[in-house]
């Protein structure tokens, strides 16, 4: 075996996908699962890709800790300022008037396939392939067998395995069951995937005059009478602890954590920071290697650090996963931002065979979008090479669409700009949706209001990037829907004209805007943080040339020039400020050759909207009269042609 630092046990460091123990698994021999994942792993594009990602890992830690190191006395006490306020003004905020239920299916897949098929009761079991599990029985956790783990090294744990074939057209269906018996009980429940939801039940148990653990009792019961599936149930005075306590008696159990505060303040105190949702496997070594964080109480106590390091959006939800906050209110229903379809498949560099599960993926888009009624103009490309390498290309279309052949014209021309390319995943998004209220099906087409003037004023447009503000506004708003196991980030770049709101006790995700991590492979990770001393704290020190990289940015931003981007200290993109090591050439140059192409567009855009000037009308440059203010005919609202040219 290969001598690393830690001597004889490379895989104690080796950043596999095994990090906590999950329902079913808290009796295994972990340091034996993560030795068979290092040795079946080891030399592999999948163990090269990690390796990648444990670099940048550890040069985001390293630099945490320089700066870290930098803080002086006078920083750490203007922060640990600023920590005490926003405390007290998150506990004012603490509502325990409410009961929140989280309600989270056993092993959803594995139990609906034993349901069908009892043969396969007791036995041990994944639902997936040899290249990817989606879930395990629970007899096949005792080995170490979990989501997201490749079926060759589960089988590898388990000999005695048995693989059963996704159908998701069962799962959907009862999942529908499981939604029926949820609306009796909280009509607008929250679900977040097929085999979770959380329900309000503070009326219910209102109205009933009963407990929420009567509730949570009957309506376990209630569910097995209709699907004969096990639930586990949590309950809490928020959805993030509610979430949390669900887990804690799995499998078919369930834990209550009454509206008391003191109640809340104990049961946060120890509970490891890994266990909430929105902390994944990279927080968590950030916040232990750097800080030195194990579980929430140790949070409220580096509040001054975190925010000197981190932005000022994920401090305030680390500060609130300290104080056992979370959401409350029922969230409003928004407006679907994307919608999205991807397939993992055998590696291959055939390019029919890539083609056709384009074109098939294209076609599942299509249904969904017209399910919805839904017609997009955004259309991203997502590929996942042989290597882990995940690449994404976007393109805006001329016309809003859902049809299979438009998706499929326009992502066959993104995909043909990345070939010859060995691909095992592939996926479509689509974004930007029409809104019948706000603009017009064709978005070239003019409307009225953009050929209003007022006084001086030209229509309303961005210079720095050439799009007008419909599109602004869309952009403003538009999230993409990303699918992790257990957790998710929130990234954006405070340069971006598509910054999203941080709604960390809605979402459990992260906004940290001024470095942010390269990705790697599904199921990664990526923090952004920055040292915030000198946006925050005044200092008589130099800037530093990360601190005015996004300054240049901006004067770019606002030039018609394109300025190419650059690494700064050889490892810092100048654009975005991600961090990819000198070594990683490859990824260097895609990563540069995706801004200049983004720039491209822009610039595109920009001419776009040069090509139709604004004429100002006669009556503008009359000279100004006693009249003038008072109204102001509607002729001066229209462009008149010239008719005798």
């Amino acid at each position: 075996m290969e001598a690393t630092s830690d001597g004889d046990r490379p895989w104690q460091s080796y950043h596999t996908v095994y990090t906590n123990a999950k329902a079913g698994m808290e009796g295994v021999d972990k340091e034996k699962v993560q030795k068979i994942i290092y040795e079946l792993s080891k030399g592999s594009k999948y163990f090269e890709n990690e390796k990648r990602k444990e670099a940048i890992i550890k040069q985001k830690i390293d630099n945490l800790r320089t700066h870290h190191a930098k803080l002086t006395e006078k920083e750490i006490s203007h922060f640990q300022m600023i920590a005490d306020n926003r405390i007290l003004e998150l506990e004012a905020s603490r509502d325990l008037s409410k009961i929140w239920l989280h309600i989270d299916m056993d092993a959803f897949y594995a139990a609906v396939e034993t349901l069908e098929n009892p043969s396969l009761k007791g036995k041990p079991l994944a639902v997936g392939s040899m290249s990817m599990i989606c879930t395990a029985s629970y007899e096949a956790r005792k080995y170490g067998v979990r989501a997201a783990m490749p079926g060759f090294i589960a089988r590898k744990l388990c000999p005695d395995l048995i693989f059963v074939p996704t159908n998701f057209e069962k799962y959907t269906y009862y999942s529908e069951l499981t939604r029926n018996v949820f609306s009796k009980y909280d009509p607008d429940f929250i679900a977040t995937s097929l085999d979770e939801a959380y329900l309000n039940i503070t009326d219910i148990c209102s109205q009933r005059g009963i407990g929420c653990e009567e509730v949570a009792v009957e309506l376990r019961n209630t569910i097995f009478q209709e699907t004969r599936l096990t639930c586990s149930v949590g309950v809490a005075p928020n959805r993030m602890l509610a979430k949390v306590c669900s887990d804690i008696n799995k499998p078919n159990g369930q834990f209550i954590l009454p509206n008391d505060y003191n109640a809340v303040m104990t049961f946060i105190s120890s509970l490891p920071i890994r266990k909430v949702g929105g902390i994944g496997k990279v927080t968590e070594q950030i916040l232990r290697d750097v800080l030195g964080i194990n579980t929430c109480a140790d949070i409220l106590h580096k509040g001054a650090v975190l925010y000197a390091l981190f932005h000022q959006c994920s401090t305030d939800f680390f500060l609130s996963v300290g104080l056992g906050l979370g959401g409350t209110d029922t969230p409003q229903q928004k407006m679907r931002k994307s919608i999205s379809n991807e397939k993992t498949f055998s590696a291959t560099n055939d390019e029919s065979i890539i083609f056709q599960k384009l074109a098939d993926i294209a076609e599942t888009l299509s249904k969904d979008m017209q399910k919805e009624c839904l017609l997009g103009r955004t259309l991203t490309l997502k590929l996942k090479t042989a290597s882990f390498e995940v690449r994404t290309r976007a393109t805006s279309l001329q016309k809003f669409v859902n049809s299979k052949e438009d998706i499929l014209i326009y992502a066959s021309k993104l995909l043909r700009a990345e070939l010859p390319i060995s691909a095992r995943l592939m996926g479509l998004r689509m974004s930007h949706f029409h809104d019948d209220k706000h603009s017009p099906l064709d978005p070239m087409q003019k409307t009225l209001t953009s050929f209003l003037t007022i006084g001086n004023v030209a229509p309303i447009a961005d210079k720095s990037t050439g799009f007008d503000t419909s599109d602004i506004q869309l952009m403003y708003n538009t999230k993409s829907d990303i699918s992790v196991d257990d957790e998710s980030t929130f990234l954006s770049d405070v340069s971006s004209f598509s910054y999203e709101s941080c709604d960390f006790l809605e979402t459990n995700q992260l906004s940290v805007p001024d470095y942010v991590a390269v990705s790697y492979g599904n199921g990664a990770e990526s923090l952004n943080e920055c040292p915030k001393t000198q946006n925050k704290f005044e200092s008589a020190e130099k800037i530093s040339d990360v601190s005015n990289l996004f300054d240049r940015k901006r004067v770019a931003a606002s030039s018609s020039q394109i300025l190419e981007p650059y690494w700064v200290d050889d490892y810092i993109c100048s654009a975005c400020g991600i961090e990819v090591p000198a070594s990683f050439t490859e990824e260097r140059r895609e990563h540069l050759d995706y801004h200049l192409a983004d720039m491209l567009q822009k610039e595109e855009c920009r001419s776009l909207l040069q090509s139709f000037p604004h004429k100002e009308s006669a009556r503008k440059k009359r000279k100004s009269s006693g009249n003038q203010g008072k109204y102001i005919p509607i002729d001066s609202f229209f462009v008149k042609e010239d008719k005798s040219l």
